[in-house]
């Protein structure tokens, strides 16, 4: 394991983070489905995080990133703020950047989709393909935050960051019943690690990966974050080549085990969101769903699921 010690948020820097940008980001509702509806057998509660401010869960923490980068006594730098993301991160970060009167440059890797990448250049923030993965894009804002002295915002190992997203299991905390499991999906894993710190002791949370991009899971299997292939069909969200420190550290106090699903069950998820409730979700976020699908003898008694994001293009199956 490296040496260097994590840094991990405490509920306190939740609850702070949460107290910082409650004005900012929106309390998404949640929706009780009966058992069935979703061709699962047990009762589902939908986190609807998907109507969150540009579409996903990642302005929680790019929010309380950017909001202390202001307070801090030195200033935001003049040259803004960067990022690398597969589209969400990138989102969030040009869409507070913009709240926050900065400038703001985000790399994708080159098979970002369009519904994500537009949302960021209208937004007003520079956009910078890069050739390869989420790792690639990663590198080269690193390189730019050198170079250019831009402040790198990260996407999901940075203790400001999980604690940011980490409000959203505070939200849980007041909308679904103690004792319930929570499914997340689950690519560098801040989501993971912010909601399962908020709801350590009152709710399991459980991450859910694909199967082509099992990054969390080979994690917690060697006992550090380890590099392994991604692909599929989740992978401009779910694509992190190695699972966060952070959320590998919180897994692994907790004794977490990850489920993982296929692509196609991921698939079924989503059409199964549009058909049923007209939900139009991204694979990413369909995947916590996928998990309930593929592993329904785990919840007996129903699950929550967080659906965190809609930047996409409509199911192929909708009427033009």
């Amino acid at each position: 394991m490296n040496a260097q010690p994590v840094s991990i948020p405490s509920l306190d820097d939740i609850a702070d983070a949460a107290r910082r940008i409650g004005t900012v980001v929106r309390r998404t509702p949640v929706l009780q489905v009966a058992a069935g509806e979703l061709d699962v057998p047990v009762p589902v509660t939908l986190k609807l995080e998907f109507l969150q401010h540009t579409g996903s869960f990642k302005v929680r923490g790019a929010s309380n990133v950017l909001a202390l980068l202001i307070a801090a006594e030195c200033g935001a730098p003049a040259a803004g703020v960067c990022c690398a993301s597969g589209g969400n991160h990138g989102a969030a970060v040009a869409w507070a950047a913009r709240e926050a009167g900065l400038r703001a440059t985000v790399f994708v890797p080159g098979f970002a989709p369009k519904a994500k990448t537009d949302i960021i250049e209208s937004l007003g923030a520079r956009l910078r393909r890069v050739d390869g993965f989420y790792a690639d894009a990663l590198a080269a804002s690193q390189d730019h935050a050198r170079q250019e002295g831009a402040f790198h915002v990260d996407a999901f190992d940075d203790p400001l960051t999980v604690a940011g997203q980490g409000t959203l299991g505070l939200e849980l905390a007041e909308q679904v019943p103690e004792g319930q499991p929570v499914l997340v999906g689950c690519g560098g894993g801040g989501l993971y690690a912010g909601t399962a710190l908020a709801l350590a002791g009152r709710n399991r949370v459980i991450a859910a990966e694909p199967s082509s991009a099992p990054s969390l899971t080979a994690a917690l299997e060697a006992g550090e974050p380890v590099d392994v292939e991604v692909g599929g069909i989740a992978v401009d969200s779910l694509g992190a080549r190695r699972a966060g420190r952070i959320a590998t550290a919180v897994g692994l106090a907790l004794g977490m085990k990850t489920l993982t699903v296929s692509d196609e069950t991921i698939a079924v998820a989503r059409e199964l969101l549009w058909q049923r409730l007209r939900i139009v979700a991204e694979p990413g976020g369909a995947t916590s769903l996928a998990a309930v699908l593929a592993h329904s003898d785990h919840f007996p008694d129903g699950a929550t699921v967080v659906i965190s994001g809609a930047n996409t293009d409509l199911p192929p199956s909708v009427d033009s």
